[in-house]
């Protein structure tokens, strides 16, 4: 399959530069796999779509400062790190430009002072292994030094980051939100709990490399990068009550589909743990834990757009695309939301 098979025109007009007012109040496509019928209603109405007995599956993981600006310690060269990997040991593997800048044995300093780096390997992809100093905690230094990296096609400046986070976030390790969860409010979690419908966690922290795309033409020759995940027992048997109830599995984002999918037995039933992701999910592949995902629009060719197209099939995406296209329909991390049933 080619890449150019995902590929849709969007006018720059709809790529929302900003949240929406209320976070519920998002536009909310309902698509339905098998037919290709949509609906269009407020996302605050996804009440009336999920139903008594549905588990919410969601990625509670949290944004961190992880975008550095900073100088070359000797010459005062400006430098851009932004955080991928912690390695332990106040390692972190960084992606980071201009490169040329950042040899091994290369030092840089951020925040006044208050945080400095050294670079001590050159690894896949150009990325740097690099070794931090600092007095105190980590965190906390990094949260004064650091900055939320928000995803290259927002050029304006947000006012309250907490907007780039979910109202359920709690686990520091992000470069990126999980932006399908941006709709929720807690009023309607809470209205969705008091309807029957139970929520499960579990963690996936979103790498920078979310925002990279597919250049190969033939799609099955991309390689994805890898994300660090954890899931609980409870988590696990809340999913696999749900499961044997006859309720639906529906995934919170494609963060936490990739999760799922990846930790899934053939007949959809999951255990607990940690480790890494590389999944990469496009038409043709056979869906075991999941029967419903909440996600946002996504860019052209990307592995996002080709994950739900596997979904709900690739002209049911693409005609879908198109009608909110030309209903304005807002797009990107800070846009609108579909529910795929």
């Amino acid at each position: 399959m080619l890449r150019k098979d995902f590929y849709y025109d969007l006018p720059q007009s709809l790529i929302a530069q900003y949240p929406s007012q209320e976070r519920d109040m998002s536009r909310l496509l309902v698509l339905d796999r098998k037919t290709g019928k949509t609906t269009h209603v407020l996302f605050k109405n996804i009440i009336d779509y999920v139903k008594k007995g549905d588990c919410l599956v969601i990625n509670n993981t949290r944004v961190i400062p992880a975008r550095l600006l900073g100088e070359k310690e000797d010459t005062g060269g400006k430098i851009e790190f932004v955080l991928l990997k912690n390695k332990g040991d106040d390692i972190w593997e960084v992606i980071l430009k201009p490169g040329k800048r950042a040899r091994k044995g290369a030092r840089f300093v951020f925040g006044g002072g208050i945080l400095s780096a050294e670079i001590i390997d050159v690894v896949e992809e150009g990325n740097r292994l690099v070794r931090f100093f600092y007095n105190g905690i980590f965190e906390q230094v990094l949260d004064k030094a650091g900055i939320i990296p928000l995803p290259p096609y927002i050029t304006s400046n947000i006012e309250d980051y907490e907007r780039y986070q979910t109202v359920y976030s709690r686990y520091k390790g992000s470069a990126a939100a999980p932006t399908a969860g941006l709709h929720f409010t807690q009023e309607l979690m809470d209205r969705l709990k008091n309807s029957g419908v139970k929520f499960a966690e579990l963690t996936l922290h979103v790498g920078i490399g979310t925002f990279r795309p597919v250049k190969t033409e033939n799609i099955e020759d991309h390689r994805m990068h890898k994300e660090y995940y954890s899931i609980s027992k409870e988590a696990c048997e809340i999913i696999n009550e749900t499961k044997s109830e006859g309720g639906r599995i529906i995934a919170v984002g494609t963060t936490s589909c990739r999760v799922l999918e990846t930790i899934s037995t053939d007949a959809g039933f999951v255990k607990p743990g940690e480790g890494e992701t590389g999944i990469f999910i496009y038409p043709g592949y056979r869906f075991k834990a999941i029967d419903g995902l909440i996600t946002n629009f996504h860019l052209p060719e990307s592995t996002l757009l080709m994950l739900i197209s596997a979904f709900a099939g690739r002209e049911n995406v693409l005609s879908a695309y198109k009608e909110a296209i030309s209903m304005k329909y807002r797009f990107f991390s800070f846009g609108d939301a579909m529910l795929i049933i």
